[in-house]
């Protein structure tokens, strides 16, 4: 083995329970372990990467992950740690939403290795789809009592209303027996001795540990992870914008590698260790050094720059560095231009902005126009004058003079330009 699974996630704070036993069943021999994956999108998000990464030292450590798409338990919903049910999806949604996950794992995991711990994909709804009820009541249900699963933390919330609940449907609550159906069918037919998940799922799967031993008379293994807070008390993996995405075209990788780079000093040392594959001793040595200087916010950009490259490319993180200086840096016309519009968009998120015709760029706008008679970014055709004989004026962020007139060659993404006065004010001419 690569090294050991379970002190590497000790020493990077990601591992909350496990079950005795568990690490020895690893050290005795290669072995097949799972998680599971919510298809309630067609892309997985920051939240999912915990999830990803420990299949990834699962996997470097030489054992055999198995991610779980639960395409038949998300037409159910999960209780845990919610307080109101879910809305289910339809099969033609999930197929989406399937497939977009399954692209993405690709990404992180080697599915293709020839050796015995190249990763695999499943998705439950395989097994599920023609399981009759009667079969599932009279083969799984049997095993397990009402008592028992209702002596879970997940259930037994929903049941006392903690959390604003209202009470649980009879869908939700026989997920805990899907769930734990999931893993008894891995353990059948996979030989999956080990399911993960968050620490809010211990519930969950130790209902399968229970039924592979009074089912299948196996052994199997449970291990679970904390959830990710932040140290200000507000939820991980959201900005004011929503979710932010594994997929690019969801939350573009400017704006992905900003929420890293924007980590406060005692998140940033807590990310580091979990968000990236750096050694316990380049970490060690990063925090030292960051504490020097925490001025030059040293953690956040070594995690910004890790967990981008990871996720999305180094060409994505080459072209997030480049958009994040052209805010407050020295860059040019042709820096601008190279953005795409997403980006371009994303870093001048929030600049105010006017929209005028492309027709107006026939004979060129002249700047007076531009900055105050057509657009009103500055009070008036004086205080444009003033600015220009100030030098203060840039378009497309190169200063220029009262005779300088737009035209189309100035656009950026075909319908762009950025005007600026001084070094903060920006104004946006979108033309259409």
């Amino acid at each position: 083995m690569a090294y050991n699974f379970v002190e590497e996630l000790k020493w990077r704070g990601m591992m909350h329970d496990i079950m005795p036993g568990t690490e020895e069943q690893l050290a005795e021999e290669v072995t097949a372990g799972y998680i599971g994956f919510d298809p309630t999108a067609d892309s997985l998000h920051i939240g999912s990467l915990i999830p990803i990464i420990v299949l990834m030292h699962f996997q470097k450590a030489g054992h055999k992950p198995i991610a779980l798409i639960g395409g038949a338990t998300g037409m159910i919903g999960d209780p845990s740690g919610k307080s109101a049910e879910r809305n289910m999806l339809d099969e033609e949604s999930l197929a989406k939403n399937v497939a977009g996950i399954k692209s993405q794992l690709e990404r992180f995991l080697d599915f293709n290795s020839e050796g015995e711990n190249a990763a695999e994909l499943v998705n439950n709804y395989d097994w599920m789809k023609d399981f009759t009820l009667l079969d599932f009541v009279r083969d799984i249900g049997k095993h397990l009592t009402v008592n028992y699963m209702m002596a879970k933390d997940s259930v037994k919330k929903r049941f006392t209303g903690e959390g604003g609940a209202d009470g649980m449907s009879f869908t939700e609550f026989t997920y805990q027996l899907f769930q734990g159906y999931d893993f008894l069918h891995l353990y059948q037919n996979k030989n999956c001795k080990l399911q993960m998940g968050g620490s809010d799922q211990w519930g969950n799967i130790t209902t399968g540990t229970e039924l592979v031993r009074r089912k299948a008379q196996g052994k199997a293994y449970a291990m679970t992870c904390p959830l990710i807070t932040k140290a200000d008390g507000t939820k991980f993996g959201k900005s004011e914008g929503g979710n932010i995405w594994l997929d690019k075209n969801r939350t573009s990788a400017y704006k992905f590698y900003q929420y890293w780079l924007n980590s406060s000093d005692e998140d940033s040392e807590n990310f580091i260790k979990k968000f990236t594959f750096l050694t316990k001793e380049e970490v060690e040595a990063l925090i030292a050094e960051h504490n020097e200087a925490p001025h030059l916010r040293l953690l956040q950009k070594r995690l910004a720059e890790e967990v981008t490259v990871m996720v999305h490319s180094q060409e994505d993180l080459d072209n997030a560095v480049k958009a994040s200086s052209i805010l407050f840096g020295k860059s040019t016309s042709e820096d601008l231009k190279s953005l795409d519009e997403q980006t371009f968009l994303d870093v001048f998120e929030g600049v105010p902005q006017a929209e005028l015709s492309k027709d107006e760029l026939t004979e060129g706008l002249d700047m007076i126009g531009a900055l105050a008679a057509k657009t009103n970014f500055l009070g008036s055709n004086s205080d444009a004058r003033r600015a220009l004989k100030e030098n203060a004026v840039s378009v497309n962020k190169e200063k220029v003079k009262e005779d300088y007139k737009i035209t189309a060659s100035d656009l950026i993404a075909g319908k762009y330009v950025l005007l600026q006065r001084g070094k903060k004010n920006y104004y946006l001419v979108n033309f259409v």
